[in-house]
């Protein structure tokens, strides 16, 4: 009767492994998703109150994709080949820590992640766009007006709230 009971324990113990990093990767790309609707809601009031903005807009956001996109991938695969690479017990965003030379290094590689982390690492590397200081300060000027970003702000806590509360076995 033990035998039986051994075996089936072995046999699910793969898909108990599997079924957390699936979570624990959901987890994460809810929390990339949430960050960047935050970013895209961020940067539509600023261009709202200024269309001057519009074309630095996009070059931020875009940059902010690179970013939670190469997070993403980097996640998934450490998830998957390395989970000593993570830190599992902190709150999501503090997740994964990649440095400049993890970017460099990842940036290397020819593969999904390399490619990803390649845009990511260009984006670190080239000039900023000549309004970047002008779409911070608007960004600043929005954050000092707590009604102005109520709706896009209130939908971002609540659902890093809902994230938070997720537990992956």
């Amino acid at each position: 009767m033990k035998l039986p009971v051994i075996l089936l324990s072995l046999a699910l113990l793969p898909v108990s492994v599997s079924a957390a990093t699936t979570c624990q990767s959901d987890k994460y790309h809810q929390y990339v998703d949430a960050s960047l609707a935050w970013y895209e809601s961020l940067v539509e009031l600023a261009v709202k109150k200024d269309k001057n903005l519009e074309e630095v807009g996009k070059w931020f956001l875009n940059g902010r994709k690179h970013h939670f996109e190469l997070n993403r991938e980097a996640v998934d695969w450490y998830l998957e080949n390395d989970k000593d690479k993570l830190d599992l017990s902190q709150s999501v965003e503090s997740w994964l820590k990649l440095t400049q030379q993890d970017i460099k290094a990842l940036s290397q590689q020819d593969d999904k992640l390399g490619h990803t982390a390649k845009k990511a690492f260009d984006d670190r590397q080239s000039k900023p766009h000549a309004k970047n200081y002008t779409l911070r300060s608007a960004f600043a000027d929005l954050l000092t007006h707590p009604g102005d970003i109520d709706k896009p702000l209130n939908a971002y806590n609540e659902k890093m709230t809902a994230i938070a509360a997720i537990k992956c076995k």
